[in-house]
């Protein structure tokens, strides 16, 4: 999943960013509420995190600008001010959850899971396809009685495929989803992604579940 981080302390954002990504999330920082718009603007999210005192536009101003365009990527506030009026006006604006500094990375973390899980069809933690099982909150999948392990981009390539069942994705919206704007791989790093996984996922079993799209790209289905 892909995650756009916006703080104007340079040092929380390393800390952060490495803990995001470190848990497999693929993440845009940046820190001017500027720079975050222009990402918001021209990039799908599955969740932003928005400090709400920035140079530039304050996190405020970029959700009000984002709403009232049609983007409603889930956001959750950063911000020092712990007054009930600020929190109220924060998710009155369409915030999806606030969090006052100083904060727990672990609990963003928790937090970032459940908005995430909310805004998704799937409100679970465990996704399925046949026997294939995803335990998002455990980071563990299991195909039959087999436990299959991941590295951190595997995990999220297949939990993207999971979450868009029998939907034909291009190569592009792959990259684009799960890639962030700093990778400097090579053009076919999804079919080699994609190799990866059907060698864990498929091979063995009877049924391949990631299947080819001629034309288009991959999809994942137990039909």
């Amino acid at each position: 999943m892909r995650i756009l981080y916006a703080e104007d302390e340079p040092d929380l954002n390393h800390i952060v960013t490495r803990r995001l990504t470190e848990e497999g999330y693929s993440v845009d920082s940046c820190l001017n509420g500027e720079d975050a718009l222009y990402y918001l603007e021209n990039t799908e999210y599955d969740a932003a995190i928005l400090d709400i005192m920035m140079p530039g536009k304050s996190g405020m101003e970029i959700l009000q600008t984002i709403r009232a365009a049609g983007n409603h990527v889930p956001v959750l506030f950063l911000t020092a001010r712990d007054a009930v009026s600020d929190r109220v006006k924060g998710l009155d604006a369409g915030a999806d959850d606030y969090l006052i500094k100083p904060f727990s990375v672990s609990e963003l973390l928790a937090r970032v899971r459940v908005m995430v899980r909310r805004d998704s069809d799937h409100a679970g933690s465990v996704l399925t396809a046949d026997d294939l099982v995803m335990d998002l909150v455990a980071h563990r999948v299991r195909r039959g009685e087999k436990d299959i392990p991941l590295s951190g981009k595997e995990f999220a390539l297949l939990e993207y495929l999971m979450h868009n069942q029998g939907i034909a994705l291009s190569r592009d919206r792959i990259e684009n989803h799960i890639w962030n704007y700093d990778y400097e791989g090579g053009t076919n790093v999804v079919d080699v992604y994609i190799s990866h996984l059907r060698r864990k996922i498929d091979d063995g079993f009877d049924k391949k579940l990631i299947r080819t799209v001629r034309g288009v790209g991959y999809t994942l289905s137990a039909d």
